[in-house]
Parts: C-alpha cells; sequence; structure tokens
C-alpha cells in the first residue's frame, strides 16, 4: 500500500515545472559525435557567459571534442570555445565561455564538433530570454565553419 501511495504521490508531483524546461537535455542524434546537452547564458546583453555541458565519446587526443560554437540560425559564427584536451573520464563535461556578444532576445545555435567526426551530434537553440532546446539541423548544415578560426593548436592529453 505504502508503495502505491509513493508511486501515485510521484505520478501528481514529479511533472517537470515549466522553468526547468529551460535547462532541457537533449538526447544523442548519431553515435560517436559531440552532443550539446545544456546550455546556461549568464551575464547580459552583449557579453554573455555560457556554460555549456557536452556529453561525448571522447577516448584521447585520437578522438575527443575539440570546441563547442554559438551560431546564427543563418550559420554565421558568433563564438567558439575551443577545448584543448580530451575528457575521456569526465562526462558529461562543462565549460564556460565568452563573452558571447548577443542580445537577450537572439536566438541561436549551441553545437559542438568532435576531432575525427566533426559536427553531427545533438544540438541546442534558443535565447538567454527563452531558454535553450533541441533542435535538428541539416547534416550540411554550416559545415563551412570547421575551417574558420579559432581552432585547436593541439590536444594536451
Amino acid at each position: 500500500m505504502r508503495r502505491a501511495l509513493a508511486g501515485l504521490f510521484c505520478i501528481a508531483s514529479c511533472v517537470t515545472a515549466p522553468d526547468a524546461a529551460r535547462s532541457t537535455t537533449a538526447e544523442p542524434v548519431r553515435r560517436g559525435l559531440a552532443d550539446v546537452i545544456k546550455v546556461e547564458p549568464r551575464g547580459s546583453s552583449g557579453s554573455y557567459l555560457f556554460l555549456v555541458t557536452v556529453r561525448s565519446p571522447d577516448t584521447g587526443c585520437d578522438r575527443y571534442a575539440d570546441w563547442w560554437e554559438v551560431i546564427t540560425p543563418a550559420g554565421e559564427l558568433v563564438y567558439r570555445r575551443v577545448l584543448g584536451h580530451s575528457h575521456a573520464k569526465e562526462q558529461p563535461f562543462a565549460r564556460s565561455g565568452g563573452p558571447v556578444d548577443v542580445s537577450e532576445e537572439q536566438e541561436v545555435i549551441v553545437r559542438a564538433h568532435m576531432h575525427r567526426g566533426g559536427y553531427g551530434g545533438a544540438a541546442l537553440r534558443g535565447s538567454a530570454l527563452t531558454g535553450f532546446e533541441p533542435t535538428e539541423l541539416a547534416p550540411d548544415f554550416a559545415q563551412g565553419l570547421a575551417s574558420e578560426a579559432p581552432l585547436p593548436q593541439g590536444c594536451a592529453f
């Protein structure tokens, strides 16, 4: 009886609150690629600090998430946070970057890049005002950004 009541209580109270939806966790899109699973902007218009959580199948310098980036829906690079080493023993991991020059209501996409794999993992789309939600990107969306600076200068470990 006690278990039944506990289960009933959970059904009634385990529903996600509206504010919790702003920190949505994205599901993996393609195996073997880096997924952005959470974006937390902090600060104010024109100088946000983005705390981005990435889940990636890092194995070492041979295969690791080498950056995350903020881009416009048109595919223009706004900001890139280069990651200098593998996070094989720290999954998922969160790294901050900024200042990110966007307004509170400006919609952007945050995605990650995998050394030896490229783009294609889960990405989030949203704004500092509305929060971020999972988004699907075309396989060829803004692929040219992979050669734009700043780029990693190697992998420490």
